[in-house]
């Protein structure tokens, strides 16, 4: 109540109401017990120290990006995508060059402020409908957002649901991989109503000749992307994965784009600064670096703090009881979870918490319904991340909606990755595909063999 009445009724900043929340919590605590402070630090430090690799990760992540920019790695991305486009497969096409910008660059608000721009244009250009051409663009950027190592969202999901990132990722797949498949299908078929209309190749050579401007651009600037594919399909763990992809974009950034070294270090952890000219494009070479990861990081350490107390002296128990007592399936549990975070997105605004929180109020249910907390984490994800931007009065919704001129009411049907995967997710644990599990709490072992 305090998150979503300082949000909406007072526009107060999130860090602020969750220190206000996490100092209540702790004055609950030591009213109820009156065991001093002591507890109570103990407890904040359980919530955190559970998520200690994955805030490494969260280090990590703005120093590849920033790595990846300074390298040309983003350009030549955006370069070779826009390459692709035709108007006969126009929006599969978009749908697949947003993937492959959200999943380099970990975010879809990136994604949609760049390629989205310029794919908003064309296809106004080619006589698409925008809401159906924003629909692929914000699809193709959730995907992205939801898959990427580099992504906060991903991390955050894997952190709040005490999971390996590369297990979270692979869990993700079960569901994520058929939906998109399903969804570039659909959008084939309905661009075959437009296959027969031009496309104006002065919009992408503006753009393009702006990056080779900036960059040398060529195929070895795809070549710390490639090798952070390699490493994670090689199941590499995450921290030496991403500064081996991180060296190798510095390198390239010093001896193939000429950048000079200190600068590189700099950008390392404050972010470059791209000037192509071009506004948008701009705003996306400008970002990375570790300090650009301190929002987010500093909301999680607040929030782990804050489950922590909630966790150790039983106030969870209390919150989710009355939902777990009438789960008696991995269906249920999964449908509860990705509703709850839908509900969070929608009173909150944010998909951070409805992440962290889901995670902390459901990660017990999962452990004795025995199923694996991968599908807590992928639930997570499908019912937080996703949703975001179909909701008007997000900050994800709101930026999607302004950047691309197009209602999120006018986009949201048309954004099918977004509400197909949790609806496929849904489908697929009432079937058990892509259900782990693990041994179940001796308690709900029977009530599980009788009801999945």
């Amino acid at each position: 109540m305090v998150i979503g009445v300082g949000l909406f009724g007072l526009n107060a900043s999130l860090h602020g109401l969750m220190l206000i929340c996490l100092t209540i919590a702790a004055l609950s605590a030591w009213l109820l017990y009156r065991e001093g402070f002591g507890p109570i630090r103990a407890a904040m430090n359980t919530g955190i120290a559970g998520a200690l690799p994955a805030i490494y990760i969260f280090i990590l992540i703005g120093v590849l990006i920033a790595a990846f920019i300074q390298a040309g790695t983003v350009g030549a991305l955006i370069y070779y995508g826009l390459q692709m486009i035709s108007p006969a497969v126009f929006l599969p096409t978009a749908t697949i060059l947003c993937v492959f910008m959200s999943i380099a660059t970990g975010t879809s608000w990136g994604t949609v402020g760049t390629a989205g721009i310029v794919l908003i244009g064309i296809g106004e250009a080619i006589g698409i409908p925008l809401p159906i051409v924003a629909g692929a663009i914000v699809s193709g950027a959730a995907f992205g957002d939801k898959m990427s190592p580099v992504s906060d969202t991903t991390n955050l999901a894997a952190m709040s649901a005490r999971v390996d990132l590369y297990g979270h990722i692979r869990s993700m797949t079960y569901t994520t991989i058929p939906t998109l498949i399903l969804v570039l299908v659909v959008f084939a078929l309905i661009n075959t109503r437009y296959a027969d209309n031009t496309l104006p190749p002065e919009r992408l050579a503006a753009l393009m000749q702006a990056l080779q401007g900036l960059y040398h651009i060529n195929l070895l600037c795809l070549l710390p992307f490639a090798v952070m594919i390699v490493l994670i399909a090689l199941k590499v763990a995450a921290e030496p994965a991403m500064i081996a992809a991180a060296a190798m974009a510095a390198l390239l950034a010093i001896f193939m784009q000429g950048a000079d070294p200190v600068a590189v270090l700099n950008a390392l952890y404050g972010g470059g600064s791209g000037e192509t000219g071009i506004e948008s494009l701009d705003n996306l070479l400008s970002r990375g670096g570790i300090v650009s990861m301190m929002w987010t990081l500093s909301l999680a350490l607040m929030a782990l703090a804050l489950g922590g107390i909630l966790s150790v002296f039983g106030f969870l128990q209390v919150l989710i009881g009355a939902i777990v007592r009438r789960v008696r399936s991995a269906f249920g549990l999964v449908t509860a979870t990705i509703a709850g975070c839908l509900v969070g997105n929608m009173t909150m605004g944010e998909a951070y918490m409805s992440i962290i929180l889901g995670g902390q109020l459901f990660g017990p249910a999962y452990d004795d319904c025995g199923v694996d907390r991968r599908v807590l984490s992928r639930s997570l994800e499908e019912g937080a991340t996703l949703t975001t931007g179909l909701i008007p009065w997000t900050t994800g919704g709101a930026f999607f909606a302004t950047t691309l001129g197009v209602s999120v009411v006018d986009y949201a049907p048309w954004a099918l990755l977004n509400w197909m995967n949790p609806l496929v997710a849904i489908l697929f644990s009432l079937l058990g595909i892509g259900l782990f599990r693990r041994h179940a709490a001796p308690d709900r072992a029977a009530a599980l063999a009788t009801s999945d």
